[in-house]
């Protein structure tokens, strides 16, 4: 079965309908290919991490080891069970607030309560270095993008990813389950394009193109979802081809995700003004924390891009 719903994208050029060879390799320097390939990590292509010094944990290897061993000392010798519970209690909580922290992770929690936190900044106002919050609809630079699978046209951002099911013996009922799909194929692109601030109304360009490390915190929608025992679809099965992907009937899922001109977005960068005052916005030179969020029981992530969001 075949579900077609909502739309998104993923990798196509709509920039001249007659291309040479020179401006195809000038199109290609300003298109940001933030990942392209068979990948089997969801995170292939991103510049963060949850920020946990690896002394942090060796300590609670060292203290599990020795809590648990005491505990079953005393277990044994004295036949007192209360101190080998509260090490497996204590043990529990560890491990949920690490699972915890890991989930949140794969979702963005942590960069997408700190967007959203974040004042919004005037570009008025905005000094040259200053790290900068510009929210605002968007139009296409010198290079537009266009999806790959539904041919949305006119884009600054595109992405597609194909998941593969992977829990044997379990029917796919879960389709947000991450645990059981395995992320088959990746293609994230982006370009230069314009943000117009809705504080101040000045249009400035973001340096989102080659060379940019972009972090997109943009949900994909799900386009198509297949069954084991049906057949491909002549779209999917072509879409499937071109990329050198196996065609054989599977459990897939493939979502598609896309900014297009005139979309409202949110971008977090530091502010760069060149010659005759004119303002860009560029990733941050250094790496930025979130800082640890207790009340949600988050660790820090650091981060290392531009910050593109669709809040």
């Amino acid at each position: 079965m075949e579900n077609t719903g909502e739309t998104a994208a993923t990798t196509t050029l709509a920039v001249s309908e007659n291309p040479e060879n020179s401006k195809k390799q000038e199109t290609e320097k300003v298109m940001n290919g933030i990942s392209s390939s068979s990948c089997s990590s969801s995170d292939a292509a991103t510049h963060y991490y949850i920020s946990i010094p690896r002394t942090s944990i060796y300590i609670l290897v060292f203290l599990f080891i020795i809590g648990v061993g005491v505990s079953l000392f005393i277990l044994i010798e004295v036949h007192n069970a209360l101190f080998f519970l509260a090490s497996l209690s204590l043990s529990s909580i560890v491990a949920s607030f690490l699972i915890w922290n890991t989930i949140c992770f794969r979702r963005n929690t942590s960069l997408l309560r700190f967007l959203r936190s974040f004042p919004v900044s005037n570009l008025r106002f905005a000094r040259h270095g200053q790290l900068v919050k510009i929210t605002g609809p968007v139009s296409c630079g010198d290079v537009s993008l266009e999806t790959s699978y539904e041919k949305v046209g006119r884009c600054v951002y595109t992405s597609t990813l194909l998941y593969e099911y992977i829990g044997f013996g379990f029917k796919a009922l879960n389709v947000k389950q991450p645990f059981l799909w395995r992320l088959a194929d990746s293609e994230r692109v982006c370009t230069d394009f314009y943000i117009s601030d809705e504080n101040s109304g000045i249009r400035t360009l973001v340096k989102g193109g080659y060379g940019c490390r972009l972090i997109p915190l943009i949900v994909e929608s799900k386009l198509v979802y297949t069954s084991k025992n049906r057949i491909l679809s002549p779209d999917l099965t072509k879409w499937l081809t071109d990329r050198n992907l196996a065609t054989n009937s599977r459990v897939i899922r493939l979502e598609e995700g896309y900014i297009k001109e005139g979309d409202c977005v949110t971008v977090l960068g530091m502010l760069h003004r060149g010659g005759d005052d004119i303002a860009m916005v560029v990733q941050p030179p250094e790496l930025i924390s979130t800082g640890c969020l207790w009340q949600r029981l988050l660790l820090p992530v650091n981060f290392d891009g531009l910050l593109l969001g669709l809040l």
